[in-house]
């Protein structure tokens, strides 16, 4: 999980801007007592299971840190506001955590959608803004322009997506795609467009593009419309929700390629939506493997587990 590999940078991430932050030449800056961080995570909605893993990390470096003594002696606080999943919502909630809560930082939020939201917000009040998952292009750098406070500890989807490409052309040597994206999420249209530059670079065919939109539960007329066309396998990049349920659907109407996606896979309710008989040959581009053995990720990954069952 994102939680568990990347928490500790992403905090460490964070207090080297604080420090910054209190680097200034004012003689009435007065030590903060302690250290306030603000947590602008998709608690509830759509997305909910990418906010509440990544908070339940970020919970317990915490207690780490503070229980060795803090930064520099000082005890982080966390300040959790919910975003439910919405865009609008997360601007609203940077806008409250910054001018209200007063907080040195801002952790989140998980998506690329709702990171972008608080690009003006972290600009204007010039409060750092720290995503650990938002991968689209554009977070960081949009139109050419540097978004001064807004960071990353993940890759971007240019990354991925080339890198989906290439396993599905050079490795799993499939040659006719078929991409399914979601034509409301950034997140998904970017990784659809790297994939089809790179795959088509490769030499492979693109038979059909198809989109749906976030939210849609019944998928049968897209997966009719695909199935007796020419394709080996699809790509279809997408958050656990649809993905599973596209998933899901393409198994019982037969299509029984293999589907490949990116990191909005990762997540248990995939399983749960999608059914483990029908992830076979369902691969897709992680930040985080079982298989790590560095000892930092496996003492963290045991922690994490022990902590949160």
């Amino acid at each position: 999980m994102k939680a568990k590999k990347l928490i500790t940078l992403l905090l460490v991430a964070a207090f080297v801007l604080v420090a910054f932050a209190g680097c200034g030449s004012s003689s009435s800056y007065k030590e903060p007592e302690k250290i306030v961080i603000g947590c602008n995570y998709e608690l509830s909605g759509a997305v909910a299971q990418y906010g509440q893993m990544t908070m339940e990390g970020i919970q317990l470096a915490v207690d780490e840190i503070n229980a060795a003594g803090g930064i520099n002696g000082k005890k982080v606080e966390l300040v959790k506001v919910d975003n439910k999943s919405d865009n609008n919502e997360s601007k609203t909630v940077a806008t409250r955590l910054a001018t209200q809560d007063k907080v040195l930082a801002i952790l989140g939020p998980a998506t690329s959608g709702a990171t972008k939201a608080t690009v003006t917000v972290s600009d204007q009040y010039k409060v750092p803004v720290i995503t650990c998952s938002g991968t689209s292009d554009d977070v960081t750098v949009s139109n050419g322009k540097v978004n001064a406070y807004v960071f990353r500890t993940c890759y971007n989807d240019s990354f991925q997506g080339n890198v989906m490409a290439n396993f599905v052309y050079n490795d799993l040597k499939l040659k006719k795609a078929i991409i399914l994206s979601d034509n409301s999420n950034d997140y998904s249209m970017g990784l659809a467009s790297t994939f089809k530059t790179t795959y088509t670079k490769n030499g492979g065919a693109i038979t059909s593009e198809e989109n749906f939109t976030a939210g849609d539960k019944d998928f049968s007329a897209i997966l009719t419309k695909i199935k007796g066309k020419d394709f080996d396998v699809i790509f279809l990049p997408a958050y656990y929700e649809e993905a599973g349920l596209i998933i899901k659907q393409a198994r019982a109407m037969g299509i029984n390629v293999p589907i490949c996606g990116a990191d909005g896979y990762d997540d248990s309710r995939l399983n749960d939506i999608a059914g483990n008989k029908n992830l076979n040959n369902v691969f897709f581009s992680n930040h985080y493997s079982s298989q790590d053995k560095s000892q930092i990720v496996v003492d963290f990954a045991k922690m994490y587990k022990e902590k949160t069952g």
